[in-house]
């Protein structure tokens, strides 16, 4: 799911930020058994992303590719199951630009090939309690898998869960992660110095959804994240939600990471269409700036490309961003106005860049087969100059799930 997609930000704040187990794996009373009875699931994935880059002496870019991913689950044998996931993502030479010249390396990386064994856990599930060890996907405020791409973030960690009635509780320990945000050219990456370790709380019911998280990003930031979203349905085509959102971040050996980060949001919602806006302010840290974790960012203003930390550092900043969304039978039409702007900083400087999102989704078989397409328009309106946030942006997507 792209982050332009996930702008219908009450609808995605109102899930469950995390799974506690998986309730639908097979029991097993053998060793042979365990591998017998487990399942395999997967996707294949083809994209296209193309950038017309504005900035005098820039190429356009583009890249095709075509891969997926294939898992494998065993079933549980005395509360035990494991599981690996390989995933690739291969450049189509004739739709993709010359490498190093005219190739987008965001999907397959600057090589044109990427895999990977980005799953390979062993999970213990005792009910309402479950603990994971190993490569996983993980769906956290400040760590997530970002699913926007061919390669989605996974991340080498720790991870204990308990489920309480309306309550769920997470702790655990990142140690790498790999993925689109990554950089694909990097591999797998240290989640701070020594890794992070983080611990957070949910609680969610009918009309309600509340975030409680706290980070301890090693030799970056110690970071505190809470959101609070309300949802009302006055019919049953009709509905109101309205949220608020605040991250706390305390540099680390002189990091240059800290931040306090305030939003909002509000969406009403009528026979199929959606209307909305959120809002985020940054205040001004002097010669530091905001870290919005390893992935796409909590915040509820983060577009398909634009997030507020691009322009958070020594300023303040704010984010207003307005969505219309209409939606019938399998298909959605999206538009995003999102405008972002920096106060001076200490030599002066301003930001203002201006994101436009397009969005279309065809769900062709249900849950199974989804077609996407996106285009982008940024535009820096504080240069005279076209600069490196000045462009337009083009995807096509295809996946099917099986």
């Amino acid at each position: 799911m792209s982050r332009f997609i996930k702008l219908s930000v009450v609808c995605a704040m109102m899930l469950p930020l995390f799974v506690i187990a998986d309730e639908n794996l097979k029991e097993a009373s053998t060793l042979s058994g365990m591998f017998e009875k487990g399942r395999v699931s997967g996707e294949v994935r083809s994209m296209y992303v193309g950038y017309e880059l504005k900035k005098a002496g820039e190429n356009d870019i583009y890249a095709t590719a075509i891969g997926g991913h294939l898992k494998y689950e065993s079933a549980q044998l005395n509360a035990f199951s494991v599981a690996a996931a390989f995933a690739l993502s291969h450049d189509i030479g004739f739709a993709t630009g010359d490498g190093g010249v005219k190739q987008n390396p965001e999907l397959s990386s600057s090589d044109g090939e990427h895999s990977l064994l980005r799953e390979a856990y062993l999970n213990y599930n005792g009910g309402d309690f479950n603990f994971r060890a190993g490569r996983q996907m993980i769906d956290t405020p400040l760590a997530d898998s970002d699913d926007i791409r061919m390669i989605a973030n996974t991340f080498e960690a720790y991870v204990a869960s308990y489920q309480l009635s309306n309550f769920s509780f997470m702790a655990g320990k990142l140690q790498k992660w790999q993925g689109y945000d990554a950089d694909l050219d990097s591999g797998w990456v240290r989640t701070g110095e020594d890794g992070t370790w983080f611990g957070g709380v949910t609680y969610a019911d009918d009309i309600a959804q509340a975030n409680a998280w706290y980070y301890n990003i090693t030799k970056l930031t110690n970071a505190v994240y809470f959101d609070l979203t309300l949802g009302y349905e006055i019919e049953s085509d009709i509905s109101l939600s309205a949220g608020v959102q605040y991250l706390n971040e305390r540099e680390i050996s002189s990091s240059a990471t800290k931040a306090d980060i305030y939003g909002a949001l509000a969406e009403f919602s009528a026979y199929g269409f959606t209307f909305g806006a959120a809002y985020n302010n940054s205040r001004k840290q002097a010669e530091s700036g905001s870290f919005s974790g390893f992935g796409g960012g909590t915040l509820f203003t983060s577009m398909d490309t634009m997030i507020l930390d691009e322009i958070t550092y020594d300023r303040d900043a704010e984010a207003l961003v307005g969505t219309i969304s209409y939606e019938i039978d399998k298909l959605k039409l999206s538009y995003a106005y999102g405008n972002f702007k920096g106060e001076a900083d200490s030599f002066g400087d301003r930001a203002h860049i201006v994101e436009q999102n397009i969005g279309a989704e065809y769900i062709i078989i249900e849950d199974k087969l989804l077609f996407r397409a996106i285009y982008v328009e940024q535009e820096d309106r504080e240069s005279l100059a076209k600069t490196d946030n000045d462009w337009n942006r083009l995807e096509f997507m295809v996946a099917y799930s099986f």
